[in-house]
């Protein structure tokens, strides 16, 4: 019995020192991190996590704009393949949109029309809606203007070449590490450090920008700044005005921020919304810029933004992924665990999938991605 109270003693005392380490090093994020991962049961972020977290409220309008059903809603039958790859991926919500009207969607777990789930990084795409109407409002020049004019941290040396295209496109060249398993890198520091700002600050410019395609969450956590400082508002009351209430929005949603104190939006991830909402932005940038009649965002823009950037660099444009899978020009918005909205203007289709897992990397997509593609199109043609 002694030497299992010295042994539990010694425990506790191994437990406070790494305590006390992590704070005299800077590293008391890491507390944050295991008690919402780990002690609540997960060994990583997840869909649902945006509840032990501060979040601002992005509130929807008086008018709702409802989706439209399609003659044929629901009267297809999923493919075997489909739902496989639905059951092992733990998908909670699948949706097949034609002509702008819900050809086919269906939920599990309890999840519903309704449910909010954590977008992760899809919110690349949205800040870069917001980049878009920042620029249309007369906030921002043009993609072309430095960041430095917003952020002084950001005006000399390599630093000062920096562009907000630059970094909606991932080419800011920052001294950033995307690495989402370490608890120690700074993927890490900025999903649970309470001072988000202080971290970007802290980083340098340590490659020529606007020279070729790096995929780093630290660029657009650093656009969601810009957007902030020249608009003089909160991402997620600027992301109310320009999309939220004026595409009729069915449900208010949640932007995870880093602490009630500072107040920052992870603007790199973390929209808690649901299917349906998420979807509008496909619209939105298949119908270059109109949604419910009304142009939201300059057509220009959303060509631009749906378009490769760099000729070697194929597979992103400004905040939006590309594939030409089935021959087709397809853009994309993307969360880490298999968030999708897949919008294929050719077709007047989109797909939207969210869940909890991926599938296995195939060049810049998981093969997940390619599944649902091909047997929401075999589900299109057997109804046809």
């Amino acid at each position: 019995m002694k030497i299992i109270k010295k042994l539990l003693k010694g425990l506790v005392a191994i437990l406070l020192l790494c305590i006390v380490l992590l704070y005299i090093f800077d590293y008391d994020y890491i507390l944050k991190g295991v008690r919402v991962v780990y002690m609540t049961g997960h060994t990583t972020a997840y869909i649902d996590d945006y509840t032990y977290f501060d979040n601002h409220t992005i509130e929807k309008g008086d008018t709702f704009i409802p989706w439209k059903l399609h003659a044929n809603y629901n009267k297809a039958t999923p493919t075997e393949r489909l739902n496989t790859i639905n059951e092992t991926m733990g998908t909670v919500a699948f949706m097949i949109i034609k002509n702008d009207e819900i050809w086919y969607e269906k939920y599990t777990e309890g999840y519903g029309t309704e449910s909010k789930t954590n977008s992760f990084s899809m919110a690349k795409s949205i800040t870069t809606a917001l980049l878009g109407k920042a620029i249309m409002d007369g906030y921002i020049k043009n993609l072309d203007q430095p960041i430095g004019d917003f952020l002084p941290k950001f005006s000399e040396g390599l630093a000062a070449k920096v562009t907000v295209g630059d970094l909606s496109s991932m080419s800011s060249g920052l001294n950033w590490t995307e690495h989402y398993t370490s608890p120690f890198s700074i993927t890490a520091r900025a999903y649970y450090d309470p001072e988000l700002r202080d971290v970007m600050n802290g980083l340098e410019i340590v490659k020529e920008p606007g020279k070729e395609f790096e995929y780093l969450s630290g660029s657009t956590q650093l656009l969601g700044m810009v957007i902030e400082k020249a608009t003089g508002k909160t991402l997620s009351n600027y992301l109310s005005e320009s999309f939220w209430k004026p595409m009729g929005m069915e449900q208010d949603a949640l932007w995870q921020v880093d602490s009630e104190e500072s107040g920052m939006e992870k603007s790199y991830c973390c929209i808690a919304s649901n299917a349906r909402d998420f979807a509008r932005f496909g619209v939105l940038f298949k119908n270059d810029g109109k949604f419910g009649g009304k142009q939201i965002l300059p057509k220009e823009f959303t060509k631009l933004a749906t378009q490769k950037r760099f000729e070697k660099d194929d597979m992103y444009g400004y905040g939006f992924w590309l594939s030409d899978h089935l021959n087709k020009d397809i853009f994309v918005m993307r969360g880490i665990l298999g968030q999708y909205v897949i919008s294929i203007p050719e077709d007047d289709v989109i797909i939207v999938r969210l869940g909890h897992h991926r599938g296995q990397p195939q060049g810049s997509f998981s093969e997940d991605f390619f599944i649902y593609i091909e047997e929401a199109y075999k589900m299109l043609e057997n109804a046809s």
